[in-house]
């Protein structure tokens, strides 16, 4: 008989762990349990049985509408065949709305069910005959009143070469060739904030790193050498930029190879991540971690508690994400993955795309963030209609560092704002009220008010000062013109995977070849349709031939058409020779992370 202790670390007082081999039923003290039946994974079904204790007459049970996106996905659509029981008699059951079901009954009841998934990426799940990639939350029935309950995981038939790993605490139970993998969490919140991968994977720990931070990868297209260098210098930087780690052990799970892509999904102690190649790893990686303190521990009243039913509005996504996204770009410049050049031209490139949507002039970053769950729709996402709050909140992040930086004289910054938040709130358990408790921390910092900037840029769409708050910081912004190549159509992924074109722009080559709204796009250049058309189309020159193939009214056909041409204006962020000293100060306090108050060790030293 072969055991394996506890993974992580397991807060439950009082509670001690009896694995019962028979049935693989996992743990048995009266609490929430969950078996999971992966049995023929080519099947994409896991069969769930939920055992409940101590229900008083009735009990309902529920699946969250969304999860890992700010869009309702109604997990629900993928769950059959829900049946109940009570002892060794059937229970009532009555569906009460698309997420709800009602059981009658007495003691402990069972709810059995199969739920189908087959959905790459970070934000879905998927199991299919190389690996189960598990979101809990997508699989997992909970009983509204009874969330905060300490709940448990078994998967009893994985096949017995695949491996497992989660943030979550775990452990194997194995006796020749029956094996349980259990795991337990102290609520059903806490169990879904942690994805769990089970399947062939190559596991290590980063080197020279404490706390410990776990890499599991499934998939190809990455050296571990590369991976290593590029996870350990970003999690050293943000670690010693947040005076220490809160987590006592943590997990990053990436999908890379051809065809995977998605970009990364934070969780309290992990992140999945896909990505094709290890080339797109540091830029995801660094925006991911950091999400360690803000948005998961540093975190705005209206995101809690997490209501699973219905859209949970907040102001605060342009901090929680973008400006998670401007120390995403910090990060990689201060650890020295990137140069300086690279830090400008990424400045760059998202002051272009918020001068490229007309919706700048009116949608405020407050409203992008509140307007979060619209994303789900194409209309929404085009540049009339909308602007990324990932993109604006970066921009206003840098403004705002330079802002508190020129006030101070460069002895305070943005870091320590985000720091004193993390002191103020996180660490006190307190959550922030959405952009005002983040205004008042920066006049703390600054020592002035800071009211006219938020309400001009954060609550109101004025125009955003570029180059009079860049010369601050010794930086000059300049336009250039650009030729580069139009697609002519906008298309939606399915969840399902398919493609299907939403629009065609009138008198482009791809309408004069005979494209329309609705078609089902099946390959492309007789291969895989691109994760991001438009990702593709800005690595193509204009009259490049495209060959596509659609399937309309159930019949396929094959169209070309070539790329046409479209004038784009880029903006480019450069020195400003001319700046003077106090600027140039500025400048190497936002590429090194130092202030007249803090060098890059945490050292101070006098002004």
């Amino acid at each position: 008989m072969k055991t394996r202790s506890w993974r992580g670390r397991a807060d439950f007082p009082g509670i001690t762990l009896l694995v019962c081999v028979l049935g693989w039923a996992g743990p048995s003290w009266a609490t929430i349990r969950y078996e999971v039946s992966i049995s023929y994974p080519e099947q994409h079904l896991f069969h769930v049985t939920m055992t409940i204790p101590d229900v008083n007459g009735e009990v309902s049970v529920e699946i969250p509408a969304w999860n890992a996106l700010y869009q309702i996905r109604d997990f629900s659509s993928h769950v059959q065949q829900v049946e109940a029981s009570a002892g060794a008699g059937k229970a009532p059951i009555e569906k009460m709305d698309k997420q709800t079901w009602r059981i009658r009954g007495q003691g402990t009841i069972t709810v059995r069910y199969a739920t189908y998934w087959d959905e790459l990426g970070p934000f879905a799940t998927q199991l299919n005959g190389e690996h189960a990639f598990i979101n809990p939350a997508m699989i997992l029935l909970y009983v509204p009143d009874r969330r905060a309950e300490a709940v448990n995981v078994s998967f009893g038939d994985a096949p017995l070469d695949w491996s497992f790993e989660s943030a979550s605490p775990w452990s194997i139970f194995q006796s020749g060739r029956i094996r349980v993998i259990t795991v337990l969490s102290p609520s059903y919140d806490s169990l879904v904030d942690g994805p769990m991968e089970l399947g062939k994977f190559q596991e290590f720990d980063l080197p020279d790193l404490s706390p410990r931070v776990t890499v599991v990868i499934h998939g190809d297209g990455w050296r571990k050498k590369q991976v290593e260098e590029d996870l350990k210098r970003i999690c050293q930087y943000e670690i010693k930029l947040m005076d220490g780690a809160p987590f006592e052990r943590y997990v990053f799970i990436l999908h890379i190879g051809k065809g995977v892509g998605g970009g990364g999904m934070e969780h309290v102690n992990s992140t999945a991540i896909g990505i094709p190649s290890d080339e797109y790893l540091s830029g995801v990686a660094a925006h991911e971690f950091f999400h360690l303190w803000n948005v998961k521990r540093i975190r705005p009243a209206t995101l809690e508690p997490v209501d699973f039913t219905k859209e949970q509005y907040t102001r605060a996504l342009w901090f929680a994400e973008g400006v998670t996204s401007t120390y995403g770009a910090y990060t990689l410049v201060r650890s020295g993955i990137w140069n300086k050049e690279r830090f400008y031209g990424d400045l760059g490139e998202q002051i272009s795309e918020l001068e490229a949507r007309p919706a700048n002039r009116w949608q405020s970053a407050e409203q992008s963030s509140l307007d979060a769950w619209l994303e789900k729709y194409p209309l929404y996402n085009g540049p009339e209609d909308s602007v990324s709050y990932y993109t604006k909140g970066q921009v206003l992040g840098d403004l705002l560092d330079i802002l508190i930086r020129d006030r101070t004289d460069n002895l305070k910054s943005l870091d320590d704002v985000v720091r004193g938040l993390n002191t103020d709130f996180a660490k006190q358990g307190k959550t922030y009220r959405d952009s005002l408790d983040i205004r008042l921390e920066a006049e703390k910092v600054a020592g002035g008010s800071f009211e006219q900037f938020f309400s001009d840029y954060v609550a109101a769409a004025e125009p955003l000062p570029y180059q009079q708050m860049l010369r601050l910081a010794g930086l000059d912004v300049r336009t250039v013109e650009h030729k580069r190549a139009a697609l002519g159509l906008s298309a939606e992924r399915e969840s399902s995977g398919t493609v299907t074109v939403r629009g065609v722009a009138d008198g482009s080559p791809a309408a004069g070849a005979g494209l329309r709204t609705g078609d089902v796009i099946v390959n492309w250049n007789d291969g895989e349709v691109p994760r991001s058309l438009e990702r593709w189309v800005r690595e193509r020159q204009p009259g490049e031939t495209v060959k596509v193939r659609i399937r309309r009214e159930e019949r396929e056909r094959t169209l070309e058409f070539r790329l046409g041409e479209e004038k784009e204006l880029f903006y480019q962020v450069a020195e400003d020779s001319h700046a003077g000293e106090k600027a140039r100060r500025i400048r190497e306090g936002l590429l090194h992370g130092v202030t007249e108050a803090r060098t890059v060790d945490g050292v101070a030293r006098e002004h």
